[in-house]
């Protein structure tokens, strides 16, 4: 009997340990490992329950500034087009502009010549206005200098001359050649004689 009872208390002994054991095997795998991983996925997960307002205000900001430089964009590339759209003829009035000065040439020409030349006055008249009326509605506009101060961002000063009196002291006293802007914008310099 004692033999029994040594074995009962044996085969006790045994299923507590065993089950002491497993418990503990339980605690170890229910225990989060102290690993880089674990680490990682513990401060992603306190920082997510820890600042969902600062979340939402970081969005909020990245959201606003987002649109904001779209609708930088949107107004650059807008100006870009409409200053395509005034300026996309240029070139070609700058072409012209030699025709406009030789149609120029041609009257002063014909009007200084011997001889009954007014046909050909009118004629050359008629075709230097409709030419000039056509471009001018492009937006094309003569720059009247003739008495005006230098201007530098305007006129190309190609000569001195003394000036006839003190009132025309550095101020333009004749035109060499008429200057231009297509829409504000200036697309030949007028070079001018200033008086000295």
């Amino acid at each position: 009997m004692k033999d029994q009872k040594q074995e009962r208390c044996h085969d006790e002994s045994v299923a507590q340990e065993s089950t002491t054991a497993g418990t503990e095997q339980e605690q170890i795998v229910n225990e989060p490992q102290n690993t880089e991983a674990g680490e990682k996925i513990d401060e992603q997960a306190t920082e997510s329950k820890e600042n969902p307002e600062e979340k939402i205000a970081m969005l909020n900001d990245k959201y606003l500034r987002l649109a904001a430089e779209f609708d930088n964009y949107r107004r650059r590339t807008a100006k870009e087009r409409l200053d395509l759209v005034l300026t996309a003829a240029e070139d070609t009035i700058k072409g012209l502009l030699p025709v406009l000065d030789d149609c120029e040439r041609a009257i002063e020409v014909l009007k200084s010549a011997e001889g009954d030349h007014k046909a050909a006055i009118e004629g050359t008249e008629l075709i230097y206005n409709k030419l000039y009326s056509y471009l001018e509605s492009k937006g094309l506009k003569k720059m009247e200098v003739k008495g005006k101060e230098l201007d530098t961002d305007f006129h190309e000063a190609v000569a001195q001359f003394p000036a006839p009196d003190k009132k025309h002291r550095n101020k333009i006293i004749d035109v060499a050649q008429h200057g231009y802007t297509l829409n504000g914008k200036v697309i030949r310099f007028a070079k001018v004689v200033v008086g000295i």
